[in-house]
């Protein structure tokens, strides 16, 4: 039986032409010796299995190459060339420096430096993590690096550039390798694939590529696990199952109970995944991410970020067409939260079913904001107009003084207010004889609507805040401001602060803290100690005044910092302090120890 060669070894580029998604490497490096501008040093930096260590060998097959080719490749068939590819070659020497660290490596290279090319132009030397090498190897490197002979070429490779010495950087040409793009190393595998008479789906080579990561070494160490796998038969399923990947069918069918309000389904497609072995963290990562594919389908402009296989682009675009962007945009947030808490959590099979739940509610959260009011289209025109209605309200009945003979109820001039513009100001002005009844339900009412239109954040409404309202002109031009009692204040802003706390915003929550804060009218006055407290509390200053404006009904609040001199005494520590405050409470204690003659310890 013939020797097995892995896809990694047997397919390794051998020419510049054949390297795989580093064009702009390439080209310069092929200009370079075509216009005879090498540099004494070059320094290959990127991630693992990108092409570092093989295009330093086609770099050095190339420079030394007798007879080159049209568009700059080695001919591959001069001495050079052949001596190179049998590894017996004289002037093309190859150091691993994760094994060659030391000082006394580095001097023995020094020396093989001095003796010219036997054969060839140039004497050339791969150093192959170069970053391993010691501080001493180092600094035993540079004066060779910097003034090299003539004939003498270094090429460094790393993937840790951070590692390497500045005065190394500063003596190199450095070249930063990208990672490989996922429709290249796609379109690399299925080159191969024909290659070895292997029957494969595209669906399935996409996914190789993108489990890779950018490294077309791990794609092409999967590439062999699954030919073995599946018997030179690589499809869609057999790679899934053999990498442990979730199916897109998962999440597909999830989206699809979410769009339904299928709570059930939602969870048993959750419970199906764990039953398959896959982590709960694993899963909301990969519906976060799915949830992104389904917005980025949104837009034609922006289909080209989808790095995925045309068949499953298609199932993104179907469904895209389906689900609205407030939907998709409330899911993500919930699902990043759910992320952000998963590690944290003792219990968390229940983080992500309860991230699940809030995703198939999302249309009964918006219905229960708007206190039992269908959720009217979400357009411009309806958020500008629901706050004119309590706008036009106010004025009109302090200024006409119409009869209370008829006082309906707000929902209903709530509901006619998208539609008819003049009607609803007409019925507002003859039905507001009590302003406070009709315009409190659509301040808070529209306050949620806002947030659930926009979908910036839908945990604001589970939770019940309307952090989002402040942020509208029109809500504060139309909404009541009741007067804010002390009490009333005090509470609301220790709530807030125990808020901050539970989140670990520990600065603001001392900020808010430390000293009772003063109400003067709708200016709140919180004393600062320093300069760093009143930057910590101008930048939390929003997020208080989204609070506070709407619990207390009252959207002129406003906070400033007063900052004050410290007038504490300080807090005495050595034995002399103690001694001497102890003294100014008692100064019989004074006459007490000269009589005794007593000192201090």
């Amino acid at each position: 039986m013939d020797n097995f060669i892995v896809s990694a070894r047997k397919y390794r580029p051998v020419t510049f032409d054949s390297v795989v998604g580093q064009q702009h490497i390439t080209s310069t490096l092929k200009n370079a010796i075509h216009n005879n501008q090498l540099a004494q040093a070059f320094l290959f930096c990127g991630p693992r299995g990108v092409g570092k260590t093989t295009c330093a060998r086609i770099l050095a097959k190339t420079i030394n190459c007798e007879h080159l080719a049209e568009g700059v490749e080695a001919c591959g068939t001069c001495e050079s060339c052949r001596s190179f590819q049998n590894g017996n070659s004289f002037s093309i020497h190859e150091l691993d420096a994760a094994s060659n660290n030391s000082v006394d490596d580095i001097r023995s290279l020094i020396e093989q430096v001095r003796i010219p090319p036997q054969a060839g132009k140039y004497k050339i030397y791969i150093i192959d993590e170069v970053h391993m090498l010691s501080q001493a190897a180092f600094n035993a490197f540079l004066k060779t690096l910097e003034e090299p002979p003539s004939y003498a070429i270094f090429i460094l490779a790393t993937t840790e550039k951070h590692k390497i010495l500045p005065t190394i950087l500063s003596r190199c040409q450095i070249f930063d390798f990208n990672r490989i793009k996922v429709e290249d190393m796609a379109n690399h595998l299925a080159s191969i694939a024909q290659k070895e008479a292997i029957t494969f789906e595209a669906d399935g080579l996409h996914v190789i590529a993108q489990k890779a990561d950018g490294g077309l070494r791990d794609a092409l160490s999967m590439f062999d696990q699954i030919v073995s796998f599946s018997n030179k038969n690589i499809s869609y399923q057999a790679v899934i199952s053999n990498l442990n990947i979730l199916d897109y069918d998962y999440y597909f069918q999830l989206m699809d109970s979410i769009a339904g309000e299928d709570a059930a389904q939602a969870l048993l497609i959750f419970d199906k995944v764990l039953n398959n072995g896959f982590d709960g963290g694993h899963f909301i990562s990969g519906l976060a991410t799915h949830i992104r594919n389904l917005l980025v389908s949104k837009e034609p402009s922006t289909l080209k970020l989808l790095e995925v296989s045309e068949n499953i682009k298609r199932r993104y675009l179907e469904q895209a067409q389906r689900l609205s962007s407030g939907l998709l945009l409330s899911a993500l947030n919930i699902a990043n939260q759910c992320e952000i808490n998963y590690k944290g959590s003792k219990n968390q099979r229940l983080q992500v079913e309860l991230a699940l739940l809030k995703m198939c509610h999302i249309t009964a959260a918006i219905t229960l904001s708007k206190q039992g009011i269908p959720v009217p289209s979400a357009s411009s025109e309806v958020k500008k107009k629901l706050p004119e209605q309590p706008t036009v309200s106010r004025p009109v009945a302090s200024a006409s003084g119409t009869p209370p003979a008829v006082k309906p109820m707000s929902p209903p001039v709530t509901e006619t207010a998208p539609t008819s513009p003049t009607a609803s100001s007409t019925a507002t002005a003859a039905t507001s004889s009590q302003p406070t009844v009709a315009t409190a339900p659509p301040k808070k009412g529209w306050g949620k609507i806002s947030s659930s239109v926009n979908v910036p954040n839908l945990n604001t409404i589970f939770e019940e805040k309307a952090e989002e309202a402040t942020d509208e002109p029109d809500l504060v031009q139309g909404s009541e401001f009741r007067e804010v009692t002390l009490n009333a204040f005090l509470s609301k802003w220790n709530s807030f602060a125990d808020q901050l706390k539970q989140t670990s915003r520990i600065t603001l929550y001392t900020i808010m803290t430390a000293n009772t804060p003063r109400l003067n009218g709708t200016l709140i006055e919180v004393d600062v100690e320093n300069g760093v407290q009143m930057d910590e509390l101008k930048l939390g200053k929003i997020d208080i005044l989204n609070y506070l404006r709407v619990e207390l009904h009252n959207f002129a609040l406003d906070i400033q910092g007063v900052q004050v001199e410290m007038t504490k005494v300080r807090k005495p520590y050595t034995s002399q302090e103690k001694y001497q405050a102890m003294v100014s409470k008692n100064p019989a204690l004074e006459t007490l120890r000269k009589a005794f003659n007593l000192g201090l310890q």
